[in-house]
């Protein structure tokens, strides 16, 4: 598994994209998943580019965005394609949105159908640009439960949408992680890992607490440490999916305090799990726990 640390963890300190990359590389980070506004805003320092990164062994894993679904469609086919020019630069081949503002319960079926058609409109414009749209499993979203993201998949119809499964979110709807991953399998392309300390605060990851610089911290706990068992997650995959576990991108999505510590604490945490599993010292059955 290639592991992405992401610029949006740093949106409220005074740290540089150097100062990222250095530390993601001493650190063992394969890559980087850059947040669409600091793509945008780093265009204005040319020494930092794809080539830069590459001299520290990084790359950009995808470009993170949020694409409207309603509103002015020049708008939306003309910010698209400058995520898309801003992720080729980079050499990413995945531009990440989100399907909407508005959780599927509350869309309308007219409104839906305007929906995915824009969303299948924004997929040609990845495709002409040689990338993947990857849609987040979000709430308050087209891809806020197992159905609404089925449904959306074959409403969109398009070769250029893929997944990002975020784990926590799926188990937010309501549904396992470990029984959900083989129905979505076929196009997922990169994951975000993060837990919180009891179920009852999952609106602690909402976008209005995280992007708020006051926002609440409390319950955003190490991946080990949280109500859900990512252990057990990650065991599933390294053994029933080990060819896409070798290829498969995922990022750390951290937004609480102490930023450097808890993700190198957590990429250290993988890395024992993943060895554990490949020298035969777990199995299926085992959790990292019953080895440690």
């Amino acid at each position: 598994m290639h592991l992405s640390t992401c610029t949006i963890t740093f949106r409220h300190q005074l740290i540089s994209l150097g100062q990222i990359a250095n530390w993601a590389k001493c650190n063992g980070f394969d890559a980087i998943e850059l947040w669409g506004v600091h793509a945008k805003n780093i265009k204005n320092f040319p020494d930092y580019d794809r080539d830069w990164l590459a001299s520290l062994g990084l790359s950009v894993s995808m470009v993170s965005d949020y694409l409207p679904l309603d509103g002015d469609p020049k708008r939306a086919l003309d910010s698209t394609a400058e995520l898309c020019r801003l992720t080729q630069e980079w050499g990413a081949k995945k531009l990440r949105t989100f399907s909407g503002g508005k959780g599927s319960a509350a869309v309308g079926p007219e409104e839906r159908r305007q929906w995915t058609q824009r969303l299948k409109q924004l997929c040609a414009v990845a495709q002409d640009h040689g990338l993947q749209m990857v849609v987040e499993t979000h709430p308050n979203t087209l891809a806020d439960t197992l159905a609404s993201t089925l449904q959306l998949i074959d409403e969109v119809d398009h070769p250029a949408l893929k997944i990002n499964y975020d784990v926590i979110h799926v188990w937010e709807m309501g549904s396992d992680p470990v029984e959900v991953f083989p129905l979505l399998a076929p196009l997922i392309v990169h994951m975000h890992f993060k837990n919180v300390s009891d179920r009852r605060l999952l609106d602690i990851f909402a976008p209005g607490n995280v992007y708020a610089p006051a926002g609440v911290r409390d319950g955003m706990t190490p991946l080990f440490e949280g109500a859900y068992d990512y252990r057990g997650f990650l065991n599933f995959l390294l053994n029933q999916y080990p060819e896409q576990w070798q290829k498969m991108d995922a990022s750390l999505e951290w937004f609480g305090h102490e930023a450097f510590a808890t993700l190198k604490q957590d990429l250290e945490s993988i890395m024992q799990l993943q060895l554990a599993v490949n020298e035969g010292r777990i199995d299926s059955n085992q959790t990292l726990a019953s080895i440690v």
